[in-house]
């Protein structure tokens, strides 16, 4: 990728926008020119970006002229309030939030997933829930060798999730927990530290909160099956940045043998089979932080149900589930030839 671009991160202070700087780094993303924007009350700090110390801006709608490719991860409020001034400046999009998601007109993608959908006409590309990014790096893989009726997952997620403040509330709360400190919560409505709770979003009338109900659709409409059976259940528990889930997938017909199903996520990009029974060695949050692959493991035949097969899995929620999986979206556009303006004369 040699093009030099011209690329806008927004909310570049938050956890998932540091994880762009390391990754434009570690990637060599083909960046002439960063623009690091956040609220006025980030603007003036400065970040580090290929040893030059670069000042964050505060976001208005003139920020984004000149812009070839943006990244959106501020929340869904500021993604709907930035998105019209970027389409003015054919700015292309890639929107971290929730903002979009589910707009018939935008497109869903995970590259791995499904990027043969992702066509030249896209200006603005929505990145999925970082659950529904994690779990179907391991599903869909298992499409090539069956095709299944109804997913069950329970998920066993990060502070990560919730952003930079959750994380810091989680050292705060543990480092206080066990130094027989009064444990204070500004961040989350439960004490995380050596607890678990629910999901902390809003529950709708069918007694879902909105992650659940996010997973659900989101998974639909990337696998391009709108009646898939599948039910979620989101736990928040204390880990700081890495998303589990466990997973039990039914078939239409017969399970494949676990052999078939080693054998396809092996040979999947983008994800590690990590089953090591002799050893109890299987997907940990601690081993998922910091690495690119979606870790799978812990690989049975569903005993009660001669059509299904359980799992286990783990991802970093900031990397496969959010910074990772846009700088692919982004690369993948760049290799196209769909952005950088000397392709739109």
């Amino acid at each position: 990728m040699d093009r030099n671009l011209t690329v806008a991160i927004l909310g570049a202070t938050g956890a998932v926008g540091q994880e762009f700087l390391r990754l434009f780094e570690a990637r060599n993303f083909p960046v002439k020119r960063l623009i690091l924007l956040a609220s006025a009350r980030s603007a003036g700090q400065t970040m580090t970006f290929r040893g030059a110390e670069l000042e964050v801006q505060a976001v208005c709608e003139e920020a984004f002229e000149g812009v070839d490719l943006a990244f959106f991860s501020a929340g869904a409020e500021r993604s709907r309030q930035y998105w019209p001034a970027a389409q003015k400046h054919d700015c292309v999009v890639i929107d971290n939030s929730s903002a979009f998601r589910m707009d018939l007109d935008v497109p869903l993608i995970v590259p791995e997933v499904n990027g043969d959908s992702l066509t030249s006409s896209a200006r603005l590309i929505a990145n999925p829930n970082c659950t529904a990014a994690i779990l179907l790096m391991a599903l869909s893989p298992l499409r090539k060798i069956a095709q299944f009726s109804r997913i069950i997952v329970s998920t066993y997620q990060s502070a990560s999730g919730a952003g930079a403040a959750a994380m810091q509330e989680l050292r705060d709360q543990t480092q206080d927990f066990l130094s027989g400190n009064p444990i204070q919560q500004k961040v989350m409505p439960h004490t995380y530290a050596f607890n678990l709770f629910s999901h902390n979003t809003p529950i709708n009338e069918f007694g879902y909160n909105d992650e659940e109900w996010k997973v659900i659709a989101e998974c639909r409409k990337m696998l391009d099956l709108p009646d898939l059976k599948i039910n979620v259940t989101c736990i928040r528990v204390p880990i700081l940045r890495a998303h589990s889930e466990s997973v039990t997938v039914e078939f239409d017909g017969p399970a494949p043998s676990i052999e078939d199903v080693r054998e396809v996520l092996n040979t999947s990009h983008g994800v590690r089979v990590v089953d090591d029974r002799a050893n109890n060695h299987f997907p940990m949050p601690l081993d998922a932080s910091g690495q690119d692959d979606v870790l799978v493991g812990r690989l049975r035949q569903d005993v009660s149900n001669p059509n299904a097969i359980s799992m286990f899995i783990s991802g970093d929620q900031l990397l496969k589930g959010a910074a990772l999986t846009a700088v692919h979206l982004a690369e993948f556009v760049i290799a196209t030839g769909w952005v950088g303006r000397e392709v739109w004369v």
